[in-house]
């Protein structure tokens, strides 16, 4: 959903866009099923965007506040970050960092390559420096860790836009499997001791439900998927991670209910008490 206000301007994060008679309808229809079961029992926060590819949702159960909800890395409750792409909520055991990261795009520019590698650069100091407390980070993060994260790893790392190749060979292929954002995205892991949950429950290719984006149906990217949505949580976590699936399969996209993306889900079993 867009936010209210001119483009440009900061964004409420509870205050949806309702200047055209389009905009007033989703609204009032977003805001009819937040209001009925089982979203009545929720408290849902937006990091909203100028437009409506970007921003952030976060429902949380009323019965589960949590402390803070802030809308940047930087943890300060006022700023938002462009686009929409950052919600933290911070609770008395757990953090829980949502977020869309930019898309790496196919050049080396300014919005492209340049906004990628700083967006990791700040996750990467975000997460070094937010180790006192376990994190649940989830969302599209716009990237493949490996190989077996595609289905067609040659026809994404040779994928070009109307021929151009970046200057350096780390930047080749498909925006979210080039070599560049791979690397960055296992140093995060690796600096901030995070586990991506799916991995390590499913150590297996899987060709029908192991991926979260699709292609477009029609064309050379039908049948070519990704997984670029995911759970990660800090290492402390791992022992308690009891399931974690992807709810879309096929070529077909069974489950992906009008997106490219699927829904993926996390479970995390109650931490066992010490005996006495």
């Amino acid at each position: 959903m867009p936010a209210a206000g001119p483009k440009g301007a900061p964004k409420n994060p509870r205050e949806l866009k309702d200047d055209t008679s389009s905009s007033r309808e989703e609204k009032q229809i977003l805001l009819r099923a937040l209001s009925s079961p089982p979203f009545e029992n929720y408290h849902v926060w937006w990091s909203l965007a100028d437009s409506k590819y970007a921003g952030t949702a976060l429902l949380v159960k009323k019965c589960l506040q949590p402390v803070k909800v802030s809308f940047s890395l930087d943890k300060t409750v006022s700023k938002h970050e462009p686009d929409g792409r950052v919600i933290l909520a911070e609770f008395e055991t757990v953090r829980i960092l949502n977020t869309y990261a930019p898309n790496n795009g196919w050049k080396e520019e300014e919005n492209s390559f340049q906004r990628r590698r700083k967006w990791d650069k700040r996750l990467l100091d975000f997460v070094v420096q937010s180790s006192d407390k376990p994190l649940i980070w989830c969302g599209d993060l716009n990237v493949s860790h490996e190989d077996i994260d595609v289905t067609h790893p040659e026809f994404f790392s040779a994928a070009k836009m109307n021929g151009y190749v970046p200057p350096n060979k780390e930047d080749w292929g498909q925006p979210g499997f080039t070599l560049a954002e791979r690397k960055r995205f296992g140093a995060i892991l690796k600096e901030g001791r995070l586990v991506d949950a799916y991995r390590y429950l499913h150590k297996e290719k899987d060709m029908e439900r192991g991926f979260s984006w699709s292609g477009h149906p029609i064309g050379k990217y039908r049948g070519k998927r990704m997984r670029i949505d995911y759970l990660i949580v800090s290492d402390k976590l791992k022992d308690r991670i009891a399931a974690c699936e992807m709810h879309g399969q096929g070529i077909e996209l069974e489950g992906f209910y009008g997106s490219d993306h699927c829904p993926v889900s996390l479970h995390l079993s109650e931490e066992c008490k010490a005996a006495n």
